[in-house]
């Protein structure tokens, strides 16, 4: 694969983290980890640049962290989509996660960064979807502060879009950390 400068979005993801981050404040929610762990969330992720970021993060570990990983994941993966599931969750733990930390927290998907607050995003020509945020904000109780995630997923686009064009990829992905890292070619 061609060598590509993520420094785009590296950027991106820290305005993401900012972004995030002050909502956060202003809820006074600290993410600290809970029963109903996002970690133990069955996400798929759908971009190339996403995966090609992570994979050289865990490209980086020290030989016996990158097989522990991989152990991790390759449990997480048979157990996630035994007997021909397109994958159900379990609730296991993403195998990144060590007593409750993501080993390639910098390296982390869009949707990683994002997870757990009350959001909005305006798709173009449709109706503006609404998440609640996570049970463990008990954001139900406070007054909704607005967190617009539109112009996160239009950069990423346009940064995969990118990414595609540099690599000659068609289609988009749809799979988890783990599938990422047992398969990090792209």
């Amino acid at each position: 694969m061609t060598p590509y400068d993520f420094s785009s979005l590296i950027r991106l993801y820290q305005r993401m983290d900012a972004a995030y981050d002050r909502v956060a404040d202003r809820y006074d929610f600290h993410c600290t980890g809970c029963t109903d762990n996002c970690c133990t969330s069955l996400f798929f992720h759908h971009t190339f640049i996403e995966k090609a970021f992570l994979v050289q993060g865990f490209l980086q570990m020290d030989p016996m962290g990158k097989q522990e990983v991989r152990t991790r994941a390759a449990d997480y993966v048979s157990q996630t989509f035994a007997d021909g599931h397109e994958g159900r969750s379990l609730k296991l733990m993403c195998p990144l996660n060590v007593r409750g930390r993501c080993t390639l927290y910098s390296f982390r998907p869009m949707i990683c960064r994002l997870h757990g607050l009350p959001h909005e995003l305006h798709p173009p020509g449709r109706q503006t979807i609404k998440g609640p945020g996570c049970d463990a904000g008990h954001f139900d109780t406070k007054p909704y502060i607005p967190f617009d995630r539109t112009s996160f997923y239009m950069d990423l686009a346009a940064r995969e879009q990118q990414f595609k064009n540099q690599h000659n990829l068609t289609g988009r992905p749809r799979l988890t950390i783990a599938q990422m890292l047992l398969n990090p070619n792209i």
